[in-house]
């Protein structure tokens, strides 16, 4: 999709992906077109996936969410059947808000967020660990958050917008 990424593409992804509450004519007004156009092009965005959706980013500290904890988890035994288990139960588990398979000698590198020390501990005993599927846990607390963006870095890509 890159090599047919213009200018205006480029400009309208940046836009969006930074405030995806913009309107169909907010957007083209800034990008230099009508809005039928603009409409057009985001729809052949949203087709082809590269905009996959659109959300609202959540103050999580207002919510009473500011436990947030980064987790690398080994399992007992990394089989493919063991692996599919763990990615679909990690699916229904809403503290668990990223989650990667990673090399080295973990399986997967875990962002969990939740209300608190119980709740993360409650989280691990229950949920997790009950899988029957985890051999290690390493978990880091996360004290400040320094950066946190969605934002794709569309500047390695595309010389349209800025790093």
């Amino acid at each position: 999709m890159t090599e047919s990424l213009d200018a205006i593409d480029a400009r309208i992804l940046d836009l969006i992906q930074n405030d995806a509450g913009l309107s169909v004519a907010e957007i083209a007004d800034r990008v230099g077109l009508s809005s039928s156009p603009c409409w057009r092009r985001i729809k052949r965005l949203e087709d082809t996936g590269v905009i996959q959706r659109r959300v609202t980013i959540l103050d999580r500290g207002k919510l009473g969410l500011s436990f947030e904890v980064y987790c690398t988890v080994k399992l007992a035994l990394p089989t493919k059947d063991n692996l599919d288990a763990f990615d679909r139960a990690i699916m229904d588990m809403p503290e668990v808000v990223q989650c990667a398979t990673v090399t080295g000698s973990a399986d997967y590198e875990l962002r969990i967020v939740t209300r608190d020390m119980p709740a993360f501990d409650a989280f691990l005993r229950g949920t997790l660990l009950s899988l029957g599927l985890v051999s290690n846990i390493e978990s880091r607390i996360v004290i400040r958050s320094v950066k946190n963006t969605t934002a794709a870095p569309l500047g390695l890509i595309t010389p349209h917008v800025a790093s």
